[in-house]
């Protein structure tokens, strides 16, 4: 099951740039499937605001957003199967909510990869389109001008470095298509045999038997996180270096910058929303915490 995550600035472009690729992606199926059963089973399903009937003015107030935020996910994660495309048509503009649909997408086990495509038009031509689009009655109309100031700012890039991603495929504003043939070797592979994607324990989700789970999820990454605020303490104003974590055979891997503790915390939340409901040894928790930390400082 591909799932292709489309992000970018508001007013990019993002999509014009998913019926193109839907308009592609079905031609292919249509032509490659007459000789291999599984690609003409695959299905394309394209999930956006205008699919999902939602305003642009849920951008106004934190609350709407979050909501329709949850309504894309949710939507997204009705279609994801082993015979569907699924474009996520949408700003998709926060790092971690990427990452719970990359989660979503490994835990459905299918041979398929995810796979981002960050359209890269400039801010000031997004600029230029939002304001001719609000001007012009007859089309759909664009961001509120501070909603979109404020969507700008907190424009999370995508990071071809980080697992959910990669594989980045960046569209450029003078691009007349997508990378089509790429992006369809990444997830159904040139022979029609793309690599199985298999779920890690961070990306299955079990129920929580031991009572006292929530605690142990909480005490590990507090403790994890004041070993990084104690190293940083000894090394004043020097940044990388390498903290070995007791049983963890990785060591966490400091970014060059120095992290704030608000920044270590908000890094902390994220983990620990995505894993409340998972169940593992109190060793696992702090391998697999480490290995976020790690792809969260590589960014």
């Amino acid at each position: 099951m591909p799932l292709i995550i489309v992000s970018g600035y508001p007013s990019a472009g993002k999509t014009t740039r998913s019926l193109q690729l839907k308009e592609a992606l079905e031609a292919r199926i249509a032509r490659e499937g007459a000789a291999d059963s599984r690609i003409s089973r695959l299905k394309v399903h394209l999930i956006n605001d205008q699919t999902l009937g939602l305003s642009r003015n849920v951008y106004h107030t934190a609350r709407a957003e979050k909501d329709a935020r949850a309504e894309e996910y949710s939507a997204v994660k009705r279609v994801l199967s082993r015979d569907d495309i699924v474009i996520a048509d949408g700003l998709n503009y926060i790092k971690g909510f990427r990452y719970q649909l990359y989660c979503e997408a490994k835990a459905v086990q299918t041979p398929s990869c995810v796979v981002k495509v960050h359209v890269g038009t400039p801010a000031d031509k997004c600029r230029q389109i939002n304001k001719q689009l609000l001007e012009d009655k007859d089309k759909d109309g664009g961001y509120d001008e501070e909603d979109f100031e404020n969507l700008i700012f907190r424009y999370e890039e995508p990071n071809g470095m980080t697992r959910w991603d990669s594989p980045l495929f960046t569209v450029l504003d003078e691009d007349k298509t997508p990378p089509i043939d790429q992006i369809w070797d990444a997830m159904i592979g040139s022979d029609g045999k793309a690599k199985v994607v298999r779920p890690n324990q961070a990306t299955v989700l079990k129920p929580a038997t031991e009572q006292n789970y929530l605690y142990e999820l909480d005490k590990t990454t507090s403790d994890i996180l004041a070993q990084i605020m104690t190293y940083q303490k000894d090394h004043p104003g020097e940044g990388g270096g390498e903290i070995t974590v007791s049983g963890v055979d990785k060591p966490i891997e400091l970014p060059a910058t120095p992290m704030t503790l608000p920044q270590l915390q908000r890094i902390r939340r994220q983990f620990i929303t995505l894993n409340r409901q998972h169940n593992f040894s109190k060793a696992r928790l702090k391998e697999i915490f480490v290995d976020y930390l790690n792809d969260q400082f590589l960014r």
